[in-house]
């Protein structure tokens, strides 16, 4: 038997929906639950029988233009839209902006509060740090400021001795930002950080032109913090569901190793730094 899942999804998706809820005055007497294909053609901008063709199975193929109409149409949801398009066989060309890429919702910001003994922060595709807990502003201290991965390796005069394999940090952190152009090349605040990154670091711009691209998901970085001597942490990279481009990364150390201990050193050496001074007695 010949499966038919986008079609299938089509009509379960028109089923659902009634003329009121996408703003269209019902008429005559309705067979079937939901909008009718004349309806959702309507609504799409399509010719309805091509839109029947699609869900009999007919026409397999819709354009990303009539993929993205029909999801307007059918009144769709991210997560139901990126399924549209993978039935489809095609690939949703999201581009979300600069300004949704910028917000960290206050609800992943608590969750990272909740790991007070390991560095956990949000990045962006071009690897602005967005936000962090308190363990990873301590773990980043040095740098000033603590802004963006790739400014802070190879610009920051501080990232040489931090980055205790600094060759493999600096090559892994340029095939991250080459990933990033994958998705929006034409990104300002891509284009505005790879033009002074390269004005200002030869080593920049040799690895760049190697266009070396690699996803960050989980490695063992090795650090020198000056507070705290010798750091092994290995991270976990994971994508934000409702931010796409965000990525949320967290740091670990191996219980009981000499990392561990020193990372509960530099959180103690952290708070006592930002607890404020008591009031003098009057």
């Amino acid at each position: 038997m010949d499966d038919n899942h986008l079609g299938d999804f089509l009509r379960t998706c028109r089923a659902g929906l009634q003329p009121e809820d996408v703003g269209m005055t019902s008429y005559g007497a309705r067979r079937v639950a939901g909008l009718r294909r004349e309806e959702v053609a309507v609504l799409a901008g399509v010719n309805a029988d091509y839109y029947t063709r699609l869900e009999q199975g007919r026409e397999r193929n819709p354009s990303p233009q009539v993929i993205d109409a029909l999801s307007r149409a059918l009144r769709l949801d991210a997560d139901a839209r990126a399924h549209l398009y993978r039935l489809a066989g095609a690939t949703p060309n999201d581009r979300p902006s600069a300004h949704a890429a910028e917000r960290v919702s206050s609800s992943l910001r608590q969750l990272m509060d909740g790991y007070p003994n390991t560095p956990a922060f949000v990045m962006s595709r071009t690897l602005d740090l967005l936000a962090v807990n308190a363990l990873a502003d301590a773990l980043y201290a040095p740098f000033e400021p603590a802004d963006n991965l790739a400014r802070m390796t190879f610009l920051d005069a501080a990232g040489r001795n931090f980055y205790t394999d600094w060759d493999r940090a600096a090559q892994a952190t340029v095939a991250n930002l080459r990933e990033a152009t994958g998705f929006d090349p034409d990104n300002p605040r891509l284009r505005e950080l790879v033009r002074t990154l390269t004005e200002h670091s030869a080593d920049f711009t040799r690895l760049w032109n190697a266009h070396t691209v690699r996803g960050k998901t989980q490695d063992a970085k090795r650090f020198l913090h000056p507070d705290v001597g010798p750091l092994t942490l290995t991270y976990q990279a994971f994508d934000v569901r409702d931010a796409p481009g965000q990525q949320l990364v967290i740091y670990h150390a191996e219980p009981g190793s000499p990392s561990a201990q020193s990372l509960n050193l530099l959180g103690s050496i952290h708070a006592t730094r930002r607890r404020p001074a008591p009031r003098p007695h009057r």
